[in-house]
């Protein structure tokens, strides 16, 4: 029936328009596709769009460049973003702390809070780029974040992307990133957030596209696999295979890892996106396989997805000619990619996706500014604090100098995988803006990171009451390989060693200066903090804090707020306590592992004010493992500044062969004013504490004693609690 103005004119002068609109509106749905009516499932509508496609199309939509298919109205795509700790790569954006200073918050109400703001971003940044017709790369709403591998060995350059050694806390701090990213709408997605990289990732640098990490199946489930897991459990949308190979299977054509636990086991719905370049890495760097067509048959076999390459567009066709691979197993992956799309509202026109109507008004706007600077706050830990010398008092002091290699720079605020914003506070800008206007502030940059001679600044710090020296690293230093320019090892760190010139900066800096000195140090991981300790009288380790960072160390050090960050990390005296970094044996490594003493303990973070705490409930003497471990417990600040406390709940295991000496189970931040008390809970599932049977290939409860431990760090014992598990 052909519709004409006409004809749709008469029905609406005609006595019964209801009646006659009736009988043109199935005509009207007829002319729509089955994959553009919103009234349908996503799944039918993949089905009728799969359905339409040649295999030369389908294949040319399964690289993160994907092509338009101009007949049925699909634009080009590229899947690639970034947004690991703000829009990245994108023109203006909200900088928030690296993920390793995320972490350090131990808040996860915080972090849901700093991703939803990201997303929303990233919508804005979306809809302005589309409408202007515009399809770029960084751009899109598809992102390949979090980092959720687990920082295992201090060396590795890019742990600052992550979010530490502990996978409890990666389950707890990624499932509250992905929440935000991805959004609370029943029927779509605010962004698409991944978990990457799939599995067993934490370098070395130099050597991660041909590197073998062997690890055995109790270190690969307790440790590597739990936060991806948790994620899976959370709804992350995608999952991102990583470079290296596992027992000598490279991760992007291992089907056991991809299909047999991830979709099969774990009930991944999602889809899976290959690291950039990792199916070329497969031919050529592992050379498991011999030619890039097989290559790309194996990964579809597996259950990747989609290809950051363009080994599928360029090989697939030439696969399923070989029959290395059948159309339908093609059909298989671009419908997993399609469901994203659809999700994302890629096919709904109209006003049914609720997310349209952000514009440049919701990029970096004074909310999204004022949640970076609450989040810098949180994440930074006080390691040292002499005399109780700080916070300063407004007014205290009438001259600052504030120097040192990463006192106004850049790359120290932001870190690696970063946005760009106009309004970056460096630490000098933000200690000038929280003085007042009679108060004398000096800069200088102090060293370089190489030169252990010459330096500046020092007479003019022995002119100044008190001396701020930022120092530390940067991402030129410890990060990615390629991009950490200056690292010794293709990214990586060789040591926990600081410049050497910045360590003897602050002997010449403390040899000048008769005066307060307060070191600020940079970094992404653990350093070797011992080196400069001694020279200072408080250090406050910031991590990479984003554009407000420098706001933020101001409000701690002048005592607006308490520092509340805490390290989720532990930080040795020397890498000769590790084992080898190629090692991916969890035996002597973190917290959990590792026996020995320690500069800080993992969970270790200052503040300006003592707690104390107090239990309110008992624990029962025996659970199983249908049971719950519940206590409630007092916290009371029992000094003299309003302050947040984080509780950590540790478990000790029975003593058997592998079991970890101790183990994060249950974090709550709470913020509780001076002299008063918060009541709170710390629940953990007994279920929980399984642990995985080398011999029968899964998860056991094992039966013995148990023990209960609350402290503010792993080292910590304000309380504990022994309980006995059946096992039953």
């Amino acid at each position: 029936m052909k519709i004409t103005q006409k004809l749709i004119k008469r029905c609406f002068t005609c006595v019964l328009g209801n009646a006659c609109l009736l009988t043109i509106w199935p005509a009207i749905a007829q002319n729509r596709p089955i994959y553009k009516d919103v009234s349908q499932s996503i799944d039918i509508r993949v089905k009728d769009l799969v359905s339409k496609l040649t295999l030369e199309e389908k294949v040319s939509l399964l690289g993160y460049q994907s092509k338009a298919v101009p007949r049925l109205g699909i634009p080009a795509y590229n899947w690639w973003n970034e947004g690991l700790h703000g829009v990245a790569r994108a023109g203006e954006a909200t900088i928030f702390p690296q993920a390793i200073g995320m972490a350090a918050t131990f808040n996860e109400n915080l972090v849901d809070s700093v991703a939803d703001a990201i997303s929303t971003e990233a919508r804005a940044k979306y809809n302005v780029s589309t409408a202007m017709g515009r399809h770029l790369q960084y751009m899109g709403l598809t992102f390949w974040t979090p980092n959720i591998n687990i920082f295992r060995d201090p060396r590795w350059g890019r742990g600052q992307e992550t979010y530490g050694e502990d996978p409890f806390l990666t389950a707890h701090i990624g499932s509250a990133f992905v929440s935000g990213m991805q959004g609370k709408d029943a029927h779509y997605l605010k962004a698409s957030a991944t978990a990457k990289h799939f599995a067993a990732h934490s370098g070395p640098e130099a050597t991660r596209d041909s590197f073998d990490a062997i690890v055995d199946e109790k270190d690969m489930r307790e440790t590597y696999l739990y936060a991806f897991h948790a994620l899976v459990n959370s709804g992350v949308e995608s999952v991102m295979t990583a470079y290296n190979s596992i027992n000598g299977v490279p991760n992007s054509v291992n089907k056991n890892l991809v299909t047999d636990i991830l979709r099969n086991e774990w009930g991944f719905k999602g889809h899976v996106v290959t690291d950039c370049g990792a199916l070329d890495d497969v031919f050529l760097a592992h050379k498991t396989i011999p030619t890039a067509v097989e290559t790309a048959a194996a990964a579809i076999k597996a259950g990747i997805d989609l290809d950051c390459s363009s080994i599928f567009q360029n090989d697939i066709v030439k696969a399923v000619q070989q029959k290395l691979l059948t159309e339908k197993e093609v059909d298989v992956a671009l419908s997993h990619l399609l469901k994203t799309q659809f999700k994302l509202g890629f096919f709904d026109e109209g006003g049914a996706v609720p997310f349209k109507n952000y514009g440049a008004d919701s990029i970096h706007n004074a909310r999204h500014i004022a949640l970076a600077r609450k989040a810098s706050q949180q994440s930074m830990v006080l390691l040292k604090n002499d005399n109780n010398i700080l916070p300063f008092k407004q007014g205290q002091y009438s001259s600052f100098m504030v120097l040192g290699p990463n006192a106004a720079a850049l790359d120290a605020m932001i870190g690696s995988y970063h946005g760009v914003s106009s309004k970056v506070v460096n630490f000098v800008e933000g200690i000038t803006g929280a003085v007042d206007a009679g108060t004398r502030v000096e800069y200088d940059l102090g060293c370089d990171y190489r030169d252990t001679t010459h330096f500046g600044g020092i007479w003019g710090a022995g002119n100044a009451d008190v001396t701020i020296a930022v120092l530390g690293l940067s991402p030129v230093l410890e990060g990615e390989a390629g991009d950490a320019f200056l690292a010794e090892s293709g990214g990586d760190k060789k040591n926990l060693s600081l410049p050497a010139s910045e360590i003897a900066f602050m002997k010449a800096l403390r040899k000048g200066v008769k005066k307060p000195i307060i070191a600020v140090i940079t970094a992404g991981s653990d350093v070797d903090v011992a080196a400069i300790a001694p020279y200072a009288d408080a250090i406050i380790f910031a991590w990479y804090p984003g554009e407000q960072g420098g706001n933020a160390l101001a409000d701690i050090v002048f005592g607006k707020i308490s520092p509340s960050g805490h390290l989720p990390l532990t930080f040795y005296n020397s890498v000769n306590d590790l084992p080898e970094y190629t090692s991916y044996s969890m035996k002597g490594r973190t917290y959990r592992y590792f026996g020995g003493a320690v500069q800080y303990p993992f969970g270790f973070g200052l503040s300006y004010t003592t707690f104390n705490y107090e239990a309110a409930s008992a624990l029962s003497k025996q659970y199983t493992a249908k049971d719950t471990i519940s206590i409630n417990v007092k916290v009371k600040n029992t000094g003299n500044m309003d302050a947040d406390e984080v509780v950590q709940a540790y478990i000790k295991y029975p003593t058997l062969d592998r079991m970890p000496l101790k183990e994060l189970k249950g974090f709550k931040r709470v913020t509780v004013t001076k002299g008063n008390q918060q009541l709170i809970t710390i629940k953990i599932p007994v279920k929980e504490l399984q642990k995985w049977d080398l011999q029968k290939h899964g998860w056991k409860l094992y039966p013995g004693d148990y023990k209960l431990i609350l402290g503010s760090n792993s080292a910590d014992e304000k309380l504990s609690a022994v309980f006995k598990i059946s096992g039953r």
